[in-house]
């Protein structure tokens, strides 16, 4: 597999970057052996929390997001924001197609389990705001798009998803036969979890850029700088992956085919966001770079706010947080091949 975000000169770098796949799935088994064998580990890392935000979690995810958005040239998002077409079709990907479709299988594969249903409904509803950065990176999205795309996905996030919670949950889900839920979610708490993780790493990245470039040049910091910081997305990335699964470790093995069924429905739901948003964009002429970048922001979640809205709703051993949980956990495996997909569609239909 070949990269963009994690390219150096460096040539153990560049053979990190042609295995990545295969870390990744090595990562995510240690992180379930750990939690096998340890099951303390969930113990000492919930200690670790504050409130609803996990430390180490959100250390490991602002890391990992670092490199990415300080590789973004904050001088051109202005542009993205004349580009009609793109935000056109990012803003209905994400506030109209995805919440309807996760609602629909929701309702589809997991009606007769209430708690599992409104938990993927809120993984639905709550758009991608971090590691949608990294994939695409390396799938060679724009970084100016998919930075202004998650920063637009933010400030709606922090304006509609208490609205949204409570028409997708209270509101619809009687009118076809199911029960409803009342979910309160104040508008502070999503903004928390969007300054959390986002707006820490978006500003060390804009302070990088704006700093290092004033004293050491242009060149110096696209060649020198960005190839040293680099490295950090993998580690931190494979880093929160193994921190994942192991805090999950023993329910994995406990309740394989909760975790399966849960899984199918979100499985349906990554696939089909990115390939309808793919095509679409491909029919309306958009180029790679930004068609990637609309696409990977429509197909990922914000996992965190997710798993924080259930946690503090329906509580942290609720059906509703269980699902929440399982949602990084399908979404590792399942974006990196899109990953891989996007890659050899841009050879197929680009080159």
């Amino acid at each position: 597999m070949t990269t963009e975000v994690l390219n150096s000169p460096n040539n153990k770098m560049q053979f990190l970057d042609r295995y990545l796949t295969v870390w990744i799935f090595a990562a995510m088994i240690i992180g379930v052996g750990i939690g096998a064998v340890f099951p303390q580990v969930a113990q000492w890392n919930e200690s670790m929390s504050v409130g609803s935000t996990n430390i180490p979690l959100a250390i490991g995810l602002i890391l990992m997001m670092y490199p990415p958005l300080a590789k973004v040239n904050y001088g051109l998002m202005g542009n993205v924001t004349k580009d009609k077409q793109a935000l056109t079709l990012s803003l209905v990907m994400n506030w109209i197609v995805g919440p309807i479709l996760m609602f629909i299988l929701a309702l589809t594969f997991l009606g007769d389990h209430p708690g599992y249903m409104v938990g993927i409904i809120l993984i639905g509803l709550a758009r991608c705001i971090a590691m949608v950065l990294v994939w695409n990176d390396i799938g060679g999205g724009n970084k100016e798009y998919g930075a202004t795309l998650v920063a637009l996905n933010s400030v709606f996030q922090i304006l509609t998803y208490s609205i949204m919670a409570w028409l997708f949950i209270t509101v619809l889900p009687p009118v076809f036969g199911y029960e409803s839920f009342v979910v309160n979610i104040s508008i502070v708490n999503i903004a928390e979890s969007v300054f959390i993780y986002l707006g820490v790493p978006f500003l060390a990245g804009f302070l990088s850029r704006k700093l290092l470039v004033a004293k050491n040049g242009e060149q110096w910091y696209n060649e020198v700088f960005i190839p040293r910081i680099s490295p950090i997305t993998l580690i931190a990335l494979l880093a929160t992956i193994i921190l994942m699964f192991s805090l999950k470790g023993d329910m994995i093995l406990a309740l394989p085919m909760d975790v399966f069924r849960v899984a199918i429905p979100l499985t349906i739901y990554f696939v089909f966001m990115f390939f309808i948003s793919f095509f679409v964009g491909k029919k309306m002429g958009i180029p790679y770079d930004k068609n990637a970048s609309i696409a990977f922001t429509a197909t990922g979640n914000n996992f965190e706010l997710a798993i924080a809205v259930s946690i503090s709703v329906f509580g942290l051993n609720s059906d509703q947080a269980f699902a929440g949980v399982i949602g990084p956990l399908v979404e590792v495996p399942v974006l990196i091949a899109l990953v891989n997909v996007a890659l050899r569609m841009k050879t197929r239909y680009y080159s």
